[in-house]
């Protein structure tokens, strides 16, 4: 098994097992023992059964709670020893998936081990409306949980907002009730020539790319290879790619895909996507962890620089900014604002005196900057208010910086792969080059950022940026 999708697995394993502890021990206190004195009476029984059988071990290891624990353990384990559960097929179809019937599959599996362990433990005198509640309630959370869509759903990346464009896929193929398809959003269908048009399809996905939210891409094809150029553009993409054919996909690279033959076509499946399932919800409990941390240590510097741009300029003290995010999804990040009202509509008026190259706009001495305000953002305390962005998640603490939407419509087919990840309050440009108005360093870090991502990567950035916002001297991972 590849280690990200056994990273993936004991992930899911550990928020399961936390989860249905906590359930079970809350649920078994409350409502299925009448009183103290029947869990008592449980334990007498654990612990005379265990001299019985295990008399090494000490009375004052046992415990009914731990015993609950180890029997979820147990059921996990057996439960991910199957393939029903810990696979679904994003490749079949919607309409064949029955979720009652594999509900009441998980509610058989459960019911009949929870009740064989508490007569094999001697659970005595349990509340039996109580147990018949809580037969229930296992299977639901396992049904929630079965893959990482709901966990991602949670913490802010949700599958149904998600969207896909599609190549010579008919409004009536019977493949769009694939299950990766009928969840998500259908941004509009590409007619292709024949043969086929490689440039044709990279122009119009960067097209789209720049005005949707996109994040899967599906061809239908009578080829049976993409060509070199084609191929390696949706390899870099970053993106989900969706490939049906009539015989099966060559490939001149070497990466890692699945196969599937459904009704007499191949489906060719990669997911490209760095950020996403296990790997985005790690991402987000750790942002969500360090940005309460922060907030709450920076939480009299916040008061400090609210009082100050109020009592300096007046109000609004925090604005609103509307920034291109996750695959060209538009959002309102935070910020202090150090400058006059309306500045950014100054932009036009003040182009002769920008320094920035590209979609950069920088100017030194700006005249915008509200008096006595222009150390909040020498240090950088004017994004103290994108960590509610962090928390929302909008953005994550690293990643590319979040740029307006007319600076997308600049960048090139190779630098819309900044869009495919999470952007960021800081990032390898921050800890490197903070301070640069060359948008070629910008591209250099943002392409070096995707193409060595890591949790590893995120947290040395992390622990850099303090010392970088304070020294120049500072270099890069």
């Amino acid at each position: 098994m590849p280690l990200n999708k056994l990273a993936k697995y004991i992930f899911r394993f550990l928020i399961l097992q936390g989860t249905l502890s906590v359930v079970t021990i809350y649920f078994f206190d409350n409502y299925l023992v009448w009183n103290q004195e029947f869990k008592e009476e449980i334990y007498r029984n654990i612990v005379e059964d265990k001299n019985r059988l295990l008399p090494f071990i000490q009375d004052s290891y046992i415990s009914v709670d731990g015993l609950l624990l180890i029997i979820i353990f147990v059921f996990l384990v057996i439960l991910y020893s199957t393939n029903f559960y810990t696979y679904v097929n994003e490749l079949s179809f919607s309409m064949s998936r029955n979720r009652i019937g594999e509900f009441f599959q998980l509610y058989l599996l459960w019911t009949s081990y929870i009740f064989v362990a508490f007569f094999v433990f001697r659970f005595n005198n349990l509340f039996r409306g109580g147990l018949i509640i809580f037969s229930f309630i296992v299977p639901i959370i396992l049904m929630f949980f079965r893959n990482t869509e709901f966990l991602s759903s949670l913490l802010g990346r949700t599958l149904t907002d998600e969207a896909f464009i599609s190549f010579n896929l008919e409004n009536t193929s019977k493949f769009r009730n694939l299950r990766i398809l009928t969840f998500r959003k259908n941004r509009g269908n590409f007619t292709l020539s024949s043969p086929l048009d490689e440039d044709m399809i990279i122009e119009s996905i960067d097209a789209e790319n720049k005005k949707e939210n996109i994040n899967l891409i599906v061809l239908n094809l009578s080829e049976t290879s993409l060509g070199s150029t084609l191929e390696k553009y949706l390899i870099n993409l970053n993106k989900k790619i969706l490939l049906i054919s009539d015989e099966n996909m060559q490939f001149d690279n070497n990466f890692i895909y699945r196969s599937e033959i459904l009704e007499r076509k191949y489906l060719t499946y990669f997911n490209n996507d760095i950020q996403y399932g296990s790997k985005y919800i790690l991402k987000r409990m750790m942002d969500i962890f360090f940005s309460f941390a922060i907030l709450l240590i920076t939480f009299p510097v916040v008061l400090f620089i609210s009082g100050l741009i109020y009592i300096k300029d007046g109000r609004p003290i925090v604005i609103k900014q509307d920034r291109v995010g996750l695959h060209g999804k538009q959002f309102k990040m935070f910020k202090f604002r150090s400058m006059v009202n309306n500045s950014h509509s100054q932009r036009i008026d003040l182009r002769e005196l920008n320094k920035g190259k590209g979609p950069l706009f920088k100017i030194q001495n700006d005249p915008r900057i509200i008096p006595g305000i222009n150390f909040i953002r020498e240090l950088s305390l004017d994004e103290l208010p994108q960590l509610l962005n962090v928390i929302k998640g909008e953005m994550s603490l690293v990643g590319p910086r979040p740029l307006f939407n007319e600076d997308t419509k600049t960048f090139d087919k190779n630098y819309m792969r900044r869009l495919n990840v999470i952007p960021g309050i800081t990032g390898l440009l921050q800890i490197n080059d903070r301070n640069t108005s060359d948008f070629k360093v910008w591209y250099k870090y943002d392409m070096e950022y995707i193409e060595n991502w890591s949790l590893i990567l995120d947290l040395q950035i992390i622990l850099k940026t303090p010392f970088a916002i304070f020294s120049n001297k500072i270099k890069g991972i």
